[in-house]
């Protein structure tokens, strides 16, 4: 089976969200993903709560949660846990593969990882992106100095030449 055919990436990155400046996914979009109970997830990871410190996963805030909970409108009350969900880093989501040992579950998390991997070659790209536009910028910005100032000299001498000025030379 090809992994990319079992879940699209397109799935996976619209479940991917930045939380206190990190990449995360969150522990129900991960359990639905691997074919597991968020339930059964949050148990695998308390019983290895030392393989997760807080750079790979953390719990969101209550305020987190509802912010996340309000940006969709899809969310139907009841549907979802009432308890702040877990947040996964990329690191995260590799260790949550050593203790999730289902087929699926690898396969899966193959299609994550590889996902994560193009949004920060994206992301990288954009930067590149920035910079050049800048350094373009400075340049283009400089150059419109230099030609207001080409302007003034141009109309400098202009004004020059056509004031009458006297002959040298012998006068008859």
């Amino acid at each position: 089976m090809n992994e990319n055919k079992l879940v699209p990436e397109e799935i996976i990155a619209s479940k991917i969200y930045e939380i206190r400046g990190e990449k995360v996914m969150i522990s129900s979009d991960l359990a639905e993903l691997y074919g597991v109970e968020t339930k059964v997830l949050n148990q695998q990871v308390k019983r290895n709560l030392t393989r997760f410190p807080e750079r790979y996963m953390f719990k969101l805030t209550q305020e987190e949660y509802k912010a996340l909970r309000s940006h969709f409108v899809t969310l139907k009350r009841g549907q979802h846990s009432k308890y702040p969900p877990y947040a996964f880093t990329e690191h995260g989501i590799l260790m949550l593969s050593s203790i999730l040992r289902s087929k699926q579950a690898e396969k899966v998390n193959i299609v994550i990882i590889d996902t994560f991997v193009k949004i920060r070659k994206l992301l990288l790209l954009d930067k590149d992106v920035l910079l050049k536009l800048n350094e373009i910028e400075e340049k283009v910005a400089n150059q419109d100095q230099q030609i207001l100032t080409i302007f003034n000299y141009l109309k400098k001498f202009i004004k020059e030449e056509s004031i009458p000025k006297q002959k040298i030379g012998y006068k008859k």
